[in-house]
């Protein structure tokens, strides 16, 4: 040790079998010999403690503390370390505070020690220090197939490294059959507030123009300006409009059975009713119809609206909607008029699609989302999931499967409230 009135920065770490009450008998006598803290961190893995502090330390007197500290330790099954802190390491971990934070989330089906080996690879190649890693899921390898698997690792490091980072977890997520997000750490990414959905092949599994089509007879050929659109090889407005157009003469009850037909994406009634419990607002903006969309308002308490309308004359479609075509711009529009009627910022708002016409709205919210999008859409946005179900955007807002261990059944009962559009 030092001399008595010469402050050390000590390192204290204790390991071993995790019990209730170890935490409060170390820090009590801390506490009592009024030594003061300059961080903490504790971990448990499968009942395992590992329990850190860094102290500031005086010398002789400190001698006493550190005897206490090991006796007691050792009732309680633990192992005691003490390491004093250069001054150079203690300057390093304050530029450390300084730098920017980021949150890597790993989403699976199941997570092996393959994908948390290339993923921390990354990491380190770009100089970026790993801070925390916790698992949010029920477990990494779930054994039914419906399982879903989470992990989160909250990194330090430069920012100038961003760019590079991301172009690398797209790469390995494509490669591992992942899904890697890549998100800066803000108090808005613990607080968003509202969540924006497209609907066709988002929030329900198909297009609902293209089964309009097919009730039509014209199938096939607005299957084809369809998908030449979501890539974004055509205007949307011109695109929409021609597909509307062949729709012409088609019986509004048989535009209205569908209803009952296209099933909703997996996982979009857990996520939206969750959400719901957890205080978000909810909103749809479609390229599609109203007519959909409000039944879906209707089955899943969705609180906005806003989407086309196909016109209906005599109890037939007349080949057109309703202006204006809610296209990729007024998408946008729309998001940012919600966001300010509720009284959020554009940074609490998540948007989540799949086409070229949901780039607009995903650029603009704090969290833009592609959903088993297309490659145009996946490049363009800040996130990318494919590999879960839409629950599965649960955990980049840092819900854990045991946070909702116990609301589950009250999640699944909950009714519609408060709708608007």
């Amino acid at each position: 040790m030092t001399s008595p009135n010469r402050a050390e920065t000590i390192l204290i770490h204790f390991s071993g079998h995790d019990a209730p009450g170890q935490t409060a008998a170390l820090t009590g006598i801390l506490a009592e010999h009024d030594i003061r803290i300059l961080d903490i961190g504790q971990a448990v893995v499968h009942e395992s403690l590992t329990l850190g502090i860094l102290v500031e330390a005086h010398g002789e007197p400190f001698a006493s503390v550190k005897t206490a500290l090991t006796a007691r330790a050792h009732e309680l099954g633990l192992q005691a370390r003490f390491r004093v802190i250069p001054a150079t390491a203690m300057e390093h971990w304050k530029q450390g505070l300084e730098r920017h934070h980021f949150i890597i989330t790993i989403l699976g089906r199941s997570i092996t020690a393959r994908e948390l080996a290339r993923v921390s690879g990354i990491i380190a190649r770009h100089g970026m220090t790993i801070v925390r890693i916790d698992r949010l899921s029920g477990k990494l390898a779930p054994t039914d197939l419906a399982g879903d698997a989470c992990v989160e690792f909250a990194v330090s490091g430069d920012s100038a490294n961003e760019v590079a980072m991301r172009s690398e977890f797209l790469q390995a997520a494509q490669e591992l059959s992942i899904d890697l997000a890549f998100q800066r750490e803000s108090i808005f990414r613990r607080n968003r507030r509202l969540f924006a959905f497209d609907m066709d092949s988002t929030l329900i599994q198909g297009e609902v123009i293209d089964e309009l089509a097919r009730l039509a007879g014209v199938g096939e050929q607005v299957s084809k300006i369809t998908e030449a659109a979501m890539r974004g090889e055509l205007n949307f407005d011109e695109s929409f409009t021609r597909r509307v157009g062949l729709l012409k003469g088609l019986p509004a009850q048989q535009a209205h059975s569908l209803l009952n037909t296209i099933p909703m994406a997996e996982g979009a009634e857990r996520l939206i009713r969750t959400l719901k419990l957890l205080g978000y607002k909810t909103a749809i903006l479609s390229g599609g119809f109203t007519f959909f969309a409000r039944d879906l308002q209707r089955r899943l308490g969705i609180d906005y609206v806003h989407a086309n309308e196909l016109e209906i004359e005599n109890n037939f479609v007349t080949g057109r909607v309703l202006p204006p075509i809610m296209n990729g711009a007024r998408k946008a529009e729309k998001l940012a008029e919600i966001a300010r009627a509720e009284g959020f910022s554009l940074e609490q708002c998540v948007a989540v699609g799949d086409g070229a016409n949901d780039i607009p709205m995903l650029n603009l919210a704090g969290m833009g989302i592609a959903y088993r999008a297309k490659p145009l859409v996946r490049e363009k946005a800040g996130q990318a999931i494919s590999a879960l179900g839409l629950d599965g955007l649960l955990y980049l807002i840092g819900v854990r499967d045991w946070d909702l261990e116990h609301h589950e059944p009250v999640v699944a009962g909950m009714l519609p409230q408060g709708m608007h559009v």
